[in-house]
């Protein structure tokens, strides 16, 4: 009686497995569909404006003839971007080093993480709004519009997601390494700097990615700080041209050739992030091996 009993719960196992296997393959191919379609369509539109003038050219606000291209916005994303990561990605390892090693359980560190949770949830345009108010307005660093100001909204919008994803990481490196290097006689200092961080980095990377990603496809912050200018230029102080921008003024053009050099660019964009994907896992695999 025990065997058919035993029996016919491993078989009722068995078919709720099934079961919740198929759901699960459901579901993610039902998740799979519209990022599919959205890749094809990217492709289809965004193939059709590239071209070596495409990457090569500046837009040059022709109504009538050729448009340019985007040299300027890839060279402008990828300036205000890098800014905005030299600042988030520094500044949000160190806090999440002390909310982990210093911090921890402390009531500071409560609401360092209270704030961190809040800063997580604002809307991009607050950013934008808060640095055009403090900044732009009041024409602080002799200018109004500056690429400086859209790299310093990007970083706080970057900021919490590197501090909670590098907290995350950090708490998964095992306490088994700390103790034996304080054991040794190590500083506290020290353990962090050839312990914990070099544990952690492959993980501290991939969660800087996800905030670059984030910041690199971000409008609203940029039209209240940045504006927009057409020209290449190397100066943080002035106003300079992003992908985002372009794609958001190119798309609502009437004329259908500068709409296709707005699918160009979202598809541009999609591909800066992409390689930077590619980079970072190569960087972490790198690590780990090493």
């Amino acid at each position: 009686m025990n065997g058919v009993t035993l029996h016919g719960i491993s078989a009722r196992r068995r078919r709720t497995d099934k079961v919740m296997r198929a759901s699960l393959f459901a579901a993610t191919l039902i998740a799979l569909v519209p990022l599919v379609l959205i890749i094809y369509y990217l492709l289809y539109k965004g193939l059709k404006a590239w071209s070596g003038s495409f990457f090569t050219t500046d837009p040059n606000g022709n109504f009538f003839g050729n448009p340019g291209g985007v040299r300027s916005a890839i060279f402008g994303t990828l300036e205000i971007v890098g800014l905005a990561t030299l600042i988030a990605v520094p500044i949000g390892i160190c806090v999440a080093l002390y909310l982990t090693e210093y911090g921890k359980d402390g009531p500071f560190a409560s609401v360092v993480r209270y704030f961190v949770d809040v800063m997580t949830g604002v809307p991009s345009i607050v950013f934008g709004l808060f640095i055009y108010i403090v900044l732009v307005i009041s024409h602080a660093g002799g200018t109004g519009f500056a690429a400086w100001k859209g790299s310093l909204a990007l970083s706080l919008l970057m900021l919490p997601i590197v501090i909670r994803s590098a907290e995350v990481v950090l708490l998964l490196v095992p306490d088994s390494l700390r103790e034996a290097a304080l054991a040794l006689g190590a500083p506290r200092w020290r353990v962090v700097t050839r312990v914990v961080l070099p544990t952690a980095t492959p993980g501290l990377v991939t969660g800087s990615l996800l905030a670059i990603s984030r910041g690199m496809g971000e409008t609203a912050p940029l039209l209240f700080t940045v504006s927009l200018a057409f020209g290449l230029t190397g100066n943080l102080n002035a106003q300079m041209n992003s992908l985002p921008l372009q794609i958001f003024t190119d798309i609502t053009n009437p004329r259908s050739v500068i709409v296709t050099r707005a699918w160009g660019a979202a598809l541009t964009l999609v591909a800066l992030v992409l390689i930077l994907n590619l980079v970072a896992r190569a960087v972490s695999r790198r690590s780990r091996m090493a």
